[in-house]
Formats: C-alpha cells, structure tokens, sequence
C-alpha cells in the first residue's frame, strides 16, 4: 500500500510518500480501506517532533473514514464491508479515571500518533471505535469531523457548559475545531462570537452561524467584544490559540466566565492577569478530544446535518506534503482532507466511488 509518512522530524519536506506492507488486524481490530483523511495541527506538531515517543517511520492522519476490508480473529464480523468513520481516542477512560491512576490504567492515546494512522490507503483501528456512517454523508465529511467534532462537542458541553443565551466566543474561527464549535454553539442556543483574521473569513463565518464576527487584523477585538456584550462580557470562551491572546481573553470575561483551552497554536505560555481572576471568579478549563459517548453525540450532530465541517480542499494522498504547507501557512479554512484513491490529476482510478 502506499503511505504518506516521515522518517524523521522536521519541516514539510521530511513527508513522502511511499509502498509498505498492508497491516493485518488483530484481535478486536479491523481494517479500512482508507477513503478519507483529514489533517489536523496535530500531524504538524508530531512532524516537527513533540517530545513523546511515536512508531516511526510515522504514518499521520488521527481522522479516519473508510470501508471495513477485514477483521481480525475475533472480532464481529458484521462490520465487513461497513463505511465507518473512526473515533481517534484510545483509552479515553484513563482521563474519567484519573483520581486512581495508581492502579495502572493505561494512558490516553491518540490514533495517528501514539500508533500508526490513517494517511495510507489501509489503517488498522480497534472495532470499538468504529461507527458506520450513513449513506447521505461522504466519508471526506465523516473524516473532517470526527476529532474536530469531538473537541468542540465536549470543550462546550461538558467543560464549559455552554446554555441557551450564553455568550460564547470562538477563537481561531476558520479552524477545524472552532468552525464545529460556531456551528455547535448556535444549535446550542447561545449568542456565538468569533474571532478570524480576513473580512472574507469573517464572512463565512457568519454563515456557519456566528452572531458576531471580529477581524483581529483590523480591530482591537476585545473591545469591540467588550461593547457588543453591552460590558457584560463573555460567558464561555472556546480557545485554540493561546499564548499571544490569553490576556485579551481573560479581560473578555464575564463574572464567573469559563475560559476552555483544547490548544496553543502561538505558544504554551498563557499570560493572565491574577487580580482578575479571583475578582470576577473566573474559571480556566483544559480539554481535549472527548467520551466514546461524546464522540456518538457529535458525529450524530453532523449525520443529522446540524453541523458540517467546512472543507478548505480534498487531495490526494500524493500532496500530503502540500497539504503539510498549506496547514502550516495558516492558508487553510476548515480542514484539508486527503483521499488515498484520488489520482494526481484529481480523477478517480475506474471503479471507484466519487
């Protein structure tokens, strides 16, 4: 089969593309014959080389949607010829049972990076993360949603329980996660806010459904925040971006305002005011990807067309590396999702689905 992977860490140029041998499932795993995977700044920093241990050479790609080809000894054999889009998170209970990890339960893990993922024609997941998809639902959809879904499903609901006529601010808008989580925040009732950069940006994310736009190149956002609140302040935000906004962000809050991070896209140091803090009664909230339960919630949120995740382009697995560039660029709204059967002119091979 043919893989996008890198052998070593280091810009977009360490990703090629090469034949290796079709992996074999094992007990309760199954394998998908890849149709779909999505990029996610995830595959940028394992690329660039976190400091955790992963399976090298490395195969990206924690978003996964395809068709069940095979299934190892055990495993139910009904999911043969299924199309399922693949839950990334690995032993997500390690989290729900964190107050007694003494115990030896085994860590989160992450599909695509603590184990080989879905930029390759075949991938090998655990049956239990596998939910079929529904036949009005292209698997390109199905794969740009699935961590991104998740992520926002849960940094708005269960951490920061976002309600009806909350405000809630989105930053980072034209992102994966965050375009979900405008779209999930107006099905959830609230008053959404967002933050992008580019008025045409800024435009489509008032279609997805934001109240309120905010082009942080050319406004003092914050401020502006601050008036269209009426100086009531945000009740909920959702941020990705980190270290370069955290002090905007915090003075944006609302007396017993929620700040939630599930990333740092400019940089791990978060810069508060204290004072703030312990007047307003502020709470600063981590979160990362979701429940198997969460995770049924969101992707039945997008089978039921309440949510779609924008897609900026779908290529084919020849340009993983392209599509590394234009990630790291910042040039990307919505995700980039790459398409193992898709030939480098775009055309699909005779005999495949479009």
């Amino acid at each position: 089969m043919l893989a996008a992977l890198f052998h070593e860490n280091g810009g977009p140029e360490v990703v090629t593309v090469e034949d290796m041998d079709i992996p074999r499932p094992r007990p309760g795993e199954v394998r998908i014959r890849v149709e779909a995977s999505s990029m996610n700044h995830l595959d940028l920093w394992m690329r660039r080389g976190l400091p955790i241990e992963i399976p090298m050479p490395h195969i990206g790609g924690a978003d996964i949607a395809g068709v069940v080809d095979k299934t190892g000894p055990g495993t139910i054999g009904t999911l043969l010829g299924k199309r399922v889009v693949v839950n990334p998170s690995l032993e997500y209970d390690w989290y729900r049972l964190a107050p007694g990890l003494g115990s030896g339960a085994e860590p989160f893990q992450i599909i695509g990076e603590h184990t080989q993922g879905g930029f390759a024609e075949y991938a090998v997941v655990p049956a239990m993360n596998v939910v079929e998809i529904p036949d009005h639902v292209s698997s390109a959809t199905a794969a740009a949603a699935a961590l991104a879904g998740v992520t926002a499903w849960r940094g708005l609901t269960s951490r920061g329980g976002v309600r009806k006529h909350h405000r809630v601010l989105i930053t980072g808008a034209s992102g994966g996660v965050s375009s979900m989580a405008v779209q999930f925040a107006r099905h959830l009732g609230a008053e959404v806010y967002a933050v992008t950069s580019s008025e045409e940006r800024a435009r489509r994310i008032r279609a997805l459904g934001a109240h309120h736009v905010f082009d942080r190149t050319t406004t003092d956002w914050s401020k502006e925040i601050f008036r269209a609140t009426g100086k009531r302040g945000i009740n909920v935000c959702l941020d990705s971006v980190g270290e370069a906004i955290w002090p905007q962000l915090v003075r944006s809050l609302a007396v017993g305002g929620r700040l939630v991070s599930f990333g740092a896209t400019t940089g791990p140091g978060g810069k508060i005011d204290i004072r703030l803090l312990f007047w307003r009664q502020l709470s600063i909230l981590g979160s990362t990807m979701g429940t198997p339960e969460e995770f049924q919630e969101a992707m039945e949120l997008v089978f039921r067309r309440v949510a779609t995740p924008p897609i900026h382009a779908v290529l084919p697995l020849s340009e993983a590396r392209r599509a590394h560039e234009l990630l790291e660029a910042g040039d990307v709204f919505g995700k980039l999702v790459l398409d193992p059967r898709l030939q480098s002119d775009g055309s699909m091979p005779p005999g495949s689905e479009g």
